[in-house]
């Protein structure tokens, strides 16, 4: 870690451990970590990154690929020698074409999911790519095997929507099979409870034969794809209004028949309500039951620091990293990483926290941002130590004491 860089905000049973601003691409949204290298997806800078972890209190920078011109690769997926990429349409660049489902003739993005072969950490090399219609993707879920998972936002629809994709030939993807709530199709007659709400999916984390799916204003929305090419709806539960939607993640905790959902913040201070961490009882995968909420970190009046304050995102607990039921990770914008105990899930309890400092300088190119960290992701290593990004963040690597 540089020496010179600012000490945490806050820390409790953690510690910081490392830093890299990945070669001046600081604006870092989700991290993947796989034999020794951090994959990061840049939301700003149209491509992802490559860090050399073998060390994580000396991180190196080795790599930048970047994406076709107006296209944003935020979020990835590494598995195996697989590494997944994610273009779409970059809302933040003015030279985008403006987004018209009726013609593709002025279209200037990417969209689809592009490929890599990683049996060289450092050197990726794009081997296949899916093409789709429409914006591109937003996140994917895939944890090695035939099946990935995404979210797309493809012509015809309103918003993005589930769709699954074949792997068999990664050189040939091929999409065979979406899923969608009433409505979002062309021609449809929504009906959903929120006026204006943003029915859109996130993305899903996937157990088994189930897709545990985020959709935003729409909640929590379970699909059976035991058939990938015809998934079915299992169960909808939604709490917007009264609360504020933005569902952002549905991790399922198996081994307790628990869910964790996280409710992710679109506003600043809060003015979209404030977003919780729900726990959910699943033992009837028909009617999930909230049961309870982590509590907020309380150490500092986080509203009053500015930007958007509330959970963003959690660890998924996948196959190879920090596998709990018991100890969650999860970013809170501008208050950090946070762990929380959730052995009780009637009272989860703060065990945790690492809050880096503010950003040295801004990469956000949006109007009007206060200066303020805005932790993104979190990914946790089998051994505990952590790695988390945000907006104009870079890369912080942490360890977990508690």
């Amino acid at each position: 870690m540089t020496s010179d860089f600012p000490a945490p905000t806050h820390a409790r049973n953690m510690r910081l451990l490392g830093y890299s601003d990945l070669a001046g691409h600081i604006d870092t949204v989700q991290v993947m970590v796989q034999r020794g290298h951090a994959y990061v997806g840049n939301i700003f800078s149209g491509g992802f990154s490559i860090v050399d972890v073998s060390d994580p209190r000396a991180p190196r920078p080795v790599g930048f690929v970047a994406s076709p011109p107006n296209t944003m690769s935020l979020h990835l997926q590494a598995s195996d020698n697989l590494l997944l990429v994610v273009h779409g349409r970059d809302e933040f660049s003015p030279a985008s074409a403006p987004y018209d489902q009726s013609t593709t003739a002025g279209r200037n993005w990417s969209a689809g999911m592009a490929i890599y072969d990683i049996a060289q950490p450092a050197v990726p090399r794009q081997i296949g790519f899916l093409p789709v219609s429409g914006i591109g993707l937003h996140r994917i879920w895939y944890v090695g095997g035939r099946y990935a998972y995404a979210s797309a936002k493809l012509d015809g629809f309103s918003a993005h929507i589930l769709i699954v994709v074949d792997l068999a030939d990664p050189t040939r993807p091929e999409l065979v099979g979406r899923f969608w709530l009433p409505g979002m199709a062309s021609g449809e007659t929504p009906h959903w409870p929120k006026p204006g709400g943003y029915y859109s999916l996130h993305h899903p984390i996937v157990h088994g034969t189930t897709a545990y799916c985020s959709w935003r204003d729409g909640g929590l929305v379970v699909v059976d794809v035991a058939d990938p090419t015809s998934p079915r709806l299992i169960a909808h539960r939604w709490w917007a209004p009264p609360f504020g939607g933005g569902t952002h993640n549905a991790l399922p905790l198996p081994d307790r028949d628990l869910l964790v959902v996280l409710d992710e913040p679109t506003a600043d201070r809060q003015e979209d309500g404030a977003k919780l961490i729900w726990v959910f009882d699943n033992r009837e995968p028909t009617n999930p039951v909230s049961i309870s909420s982590m509590p907020p970190p309380a150490d500092r009046d986080y509203v009053a620091v500015g930007g958007r304050f509330g959970p963003h995102n959690v660890h998924e607990n996948r196959p190879g990293s920090f596998v709990s039921s018991e100890v969650i990770f999860a970013t809170y914008s501008n208050a950090g990483v946070r762990a929380y105990d959730i052995r009780d899930p009637f009272r989860p309890v703060e065990t945790g926290a690492l809050v880096p400092p503010a950003p040295r300088r801004f990469h956000d190119p949006r109007p009007n941002r206060p200066p303020v960290l805005q932790s993104n992701d979190v990914f946790v290593d089998r051994n505990g130590i952590f790695y988390t990004t945000g907006f104009s963040d870079g890369l912080f690597i942490g360890e977990f004491t508690g």
